[in-house]
């Protein structure tokens, strides 16, 4: 593997971060990449534009640093991040693609970096969470999966490979247990009753909207970051834009109304890359023709800079209260 500027648009880096090679990885806290793959979508397409989308959308300047208000620190700059390009990935070619980008991952994840995934449809997941458990071990990585859907179809099209089936396939493989798989987010009319009864004798825990809505966001977290760094040896964070509310998130293909606020999301991925061992992030299905005044982008974006930003908090090792204002202790 070596680096492979944008598939699509300008050269450019996350937010200015430096460029790297995966072929002769620096020593790195973080590596970027791009999977620029929409040819597992079953409905509205667009998300190969999507890494581009997220690396550019800001109004700051793309000079490598962004001081985080709330946890007090720069995550551009207190971590040593690169950004590796996009991995080659074609539409007509799944299979060729799934394994490029899974080579790519393992390759970040061996090197002692985080890989940080820009997709890309969901279906990147499968080869993401597959790429980070060639290295710490199979059945070794719980995931933490904010998304509309549950994603544990089993064929789409007749084909095993797709954006509606990457989470079956993590578990059918042995990659990730079904007993350390936590979906929050879940809303809508599908799947049915069948592909549920498969997540329940796998021992998912999947968090429906309305359970959510009735026990609260918080509650919800605590409980399943209890389950996730049970008997695990680190947390891959999967994030499908979907999952917020298609009025605070538009540019998406599959989108269901009556989701997270983009303020929960945000601070729910922060939650998860301070307090939990973080080994992986994928944020996924940012489908720029379908998007309004780069909404989704920025906020995908965000997401990006929440979780690089609690996880550095998190390696400075001192306690983080989010009740201190702002001005506390300055000056």
């Amino acid at each position: 593997m070596t680096r492979y500027g944008p598939m699509y648009g300008p050269d450019i880096t996350f937010l200015g971060v430096p460029a790297c090679d995966l072929a002769a990885l620096p020593e790195a806290d973080v590596v970027i990449i791009g999977a620029p793959f929409d040819g597992g979508t079953s409905h509205r397409p667009g998300t190969r534009f999507g890494p581009g989308a997220i690396r550019q959308a800001c109004y700051l300047a793309h000079d490598g640093s962004r001081p985080s208000l709330a946890l007090r620190v720069d995550p551009l700059r207190d971590l040593r991040v690169y950004d590796a390009g996009d991995v080659e990935m074609f539409s007509g070619d799944a299979a060729g693609s799934i394994a490029a980008l899974q080579d790519a991952v393992a390759g970040v994840a061996a090197a002692g970096a985080i890989p940080v995934i820009l997709g890309g449809d969901h279906t990147i997941a499968w080869p993401d969470a597959t790429g980070v458990a060639r290295h710490l071990g199979y059945g070794r990585v719980s995931l933490v999966h904010f998304d509309a859907h549950a994603d544990t179809g089993d064929t789409e099209f007749g084909s095993l490979v797709g954006h509606g089936q990457p989470m079956r396939r993590l578990i059918e493989s042995g990659a990730v247990r079904g007993d350390r798989f936590l979906q929050l987010g879940l809303r809508g009319y599908w799947p049915g009753p069948e592909t549920l009864d498969w997540m329940a004798r796998q021992r998912m825990r999947s968090y429906e909207m309305t359970e959510i809505v009735a026990r609260g966001l918080d509650d919800c977290l605590t409980e399943a970051f209890a389950i996730a760094t049970d008997d695990c040896d680190g947390v891959f964070l999967s994030v499908d834009v979907d999952v917020v509310d298609p009025g605070m998130a538009p540019g998406t293909g599959t989108p269901e109304p009556g989701g997270l606020t983009a303020r929960q999301l945000l601070d729910a991925v922060r939650r998860c890359c301070y307090e939990l061992p973080v080994v992986g992030v994928d944020v996924v299905e940012v489908s720029p023709p379908y998007d309004h005044a780069e909404i989704t982008a920025y906020l995908a974006n965000r997401v990006v800079l929440e979780a690089l930003s609690a996880i550095a908090r998190r390696r400075r090792g001192d306690p983080w209260d989010p009740r201190r204002p702002l001005l506390d202790g300055r000056g």
